[in-house]
């Protein structure tokens, strides 16, 4: 795991599947914002909208992440950058995503948010339009440090981790495939 300072840089080629890791609260919609360009990011919030017309219905996250999956497919397919912007703490998830980018064939990136629950915390309240429920921030939070303890050997190319102030002044440096 590559613990990237302030001010330090990512380095991401193309074709390249890149998974965002982080509880809900963490940052990563801003962070893939600043960094990244809007058409590599692909938000499970943005799937589940675009099926149920609300970010916050869940009854469709089956069917959101199938259209993450696939339009993430389409685009590694086509030589892009996917980067899936979803807490992806749960290693099943994480599992899903390489299976595809192996398939693939290309380059898999994990990008770590690690920020403190309390963080979090406010964050989430702090939000205007959908807030996610703090029992729900606080299992994430649980589940993303053992996510920690073990993401180096799940099998992704790079591993990043970054720490809020890292978040904040990051840059990507871009390679050919």
């Amino acid at each position: 795991m590559i613990d990237v300072p302030a001010g330090g840089t990512l380095t991401i080629g193309a074709p390249s599947l890149v998974l965002l890791v982080g509880p809900s609260g963490s940052g990563k919609s801003t962070f893939a914002k600043r960094i990244f360009g809007p058409y590599e990011v692909v938000s499970s919030d943005r799937c589940r909208a675009l099926i149920a017309d609300s970010e916050e219905d869940q009854s469709v996250t089956p069917q959101a992440f199938d259209l993450v999956r696939y339009i993430a497919q389409a685009r590694l397919g086509a030589g892009r950058i996917a980067v899936i912007d979803a807490t992806n703490v749960h290693e099943h998830a994480r599992r899903r995503n390489l299976d595809l980018a192996e398939k693939v064939g290309v380059e898999t990136v994990a990008i770590a948010l690690d920020v403190p629950l309390e963080e979090c915390l406010a964050r989430n309240a702090s939000r205007t339009g959908r807030v996610v429920p703090e029992e729900a921030i606080r299992s994430q939070r649980a589940d993303m440090d053992r996510t920690l303890a073990h993401l180096d050997s799940e099998g992704f190319g790079l591993v990043y981790r970054l720490d809020g102030i890292a978040m904040a002044s990051a840059r990507l440096v871009r390679h050919p495939g």
